[in-house]
């Protein structure tokens, strides 16, 4: 099947635009919030909503292709996959806090042709195509030219059930105890967009799934950064371990991250 990634690109846009919508109307409207897997992980009628959306428009556009989606699972069958997050970051958004984000992937396979991540609060739009750049608001974007890890800036976030995932918290004590300054807003879509345009150097984390980071990656490929598993191997998107930089600081941040947590004084 020959592909019109253009085309496909626009309607992966629209899509997000459908979700950026549903909430704006929710925001302005108001929303109940239910858990999921433990108490901290949330859904909102905002979540399904948009991915019903999502995946109704694109599903209908493109009958051949599967779908997955956060809330609903996988539908459908094909050589193509949309891989899409309707809202990731809800627990920002059901405290209002700014900072969340609509994805959509296109993948054949672990290959993903094309993303789309949404700012929807800030309306700030990131885009890739596969071979042809990233993108926000259709200016080009490239990683950070910083070299140096403990000049940089990193981002990270933790699994929900993170009080069962110690490492989590071992990763990250191995990098701030370098004294390097580290955010964790909350969403790893836009983690990594930032990746993309610059604004941070790095980012890390555990437990993700492929909604959370197919767009994401190829945002940052198209830009010049690198992004792997925790061992370095190229990332697949099976993987729930990833490492994204803008390459400089990469290895660096690797061997941080393994690096033996020191004993006590003698």
């Amino acid at each position: 099947m020959s592909l019109d990634l253009d085309a496909l690109l626009q309607d992966a846009i629209q899509a997000a635009r459908l979700a950026q919508g549903i909430h704006r109307y929710y925001l302005a409207k108001g929303f109940s919030t239910a858990s999921k897997s433990v108490l901290s992980d949330l859904v909102t009628e905002a979540d399904r909503e948009a991915e019903a959306a999502i995946r109704h428009f694109l599903t209908e556009r493109h009958p051949d292709f599967a779908f997955l989606g956060e809330e609903e699972g996988e539908s459908g069958a094909g050589e193509y996959r949309w891989i899409v997050d309707p809202l990731d970051g809800t627990v920002n958004f059901a405290h209002r806090f700014p900072f969340y984000a609509v994805s959509v992937a296109l993948a054949q396979g672990d290959d993903v042709l094309l993303g789309v991540v949404l700012d929807s609060p800030r309306d700030e739009l990131f885009t890739a195509k596969k071979g042809g750049g990233a993108f926000l608001n259709g200016a080009r974007i490239q990683v950070s030219e910083t070299s140096e890890l403990k000049r940089s800036l990193l981002a990270t976030g933790f699994p929900y059930d993170v009080d069962r995932v110690p490492e989590a918290v071992e990763y990250f004590r191995r990098v701030i105890s370098l004294g390097i300054p580290i955010r964790r807003p909350g969403a790893a879509a836009l983690d990594l967009a930032y990746v993309a345009a610059g604004r941070i150097d790095g980012f890390w984390e555990m437990k993700l799934n492929p909604w959370d980071v197919a767009a994401g990656v190829l945002l940052i490929r198209e830009a010049g950064g690198r992004v792997t598993d925790f061992e370095g191997r190229p990332f697949p998107l099976t993987s729930r371990y990833i490492v994204a930089t803008n390459g400089k600081i990469h290895r660096a941040l690797l061997e941080t991250l393994h690096a033996e947590r020191p004993g006590p004084n003698p």
